[in-house]
């Protein structure tokens, strides 16, 4: 991976899983609802100074939401935040950046 370029779109894994989880509850605070499912589909990375995790969420009903995390380096010892987020996604919707 080239440093400030995204990476290609990959299938999620159990660590895609585990970012969204840790972001579940800030989403939840800033949407006002809680989702019944929050299962990540595919992700993309960029390396800066850390990581920005692109990620496709499934939210149930058929509806998709698009993550931006950040993942700041390991001596900065902080948690990973949700940088931004787009809503009214499809399955089909490609992985940008935003």
């Amino acid at each position: 991976m080239m440093c400030g370029a995204p990476s290609a779109t990959q299938p999620a894994t159990a660590e895609t899983q585990h970012i969204v989880d840790q972001v579940r509850s800030q989403l939840e605070e800033k949407e006002n609802k809680k989702f019944p499912v929050f299962k990540a589909v595919s992700f993309k990375k960029q390396v800066v100074a850390g990581t920005n995790h692109f990620i496709k969420v499934d939210v149930g009903d058929e509806n998709f939401m698009h993550l931006r995390v950040f993942e700041s380096l390991p001596h900065e010892n902080k948690p990973l935040a949700l940088s931004n987020y787009q809503t009214n996604k499809t399955k089909g919707d490609e992985l940008t950046y935003f």
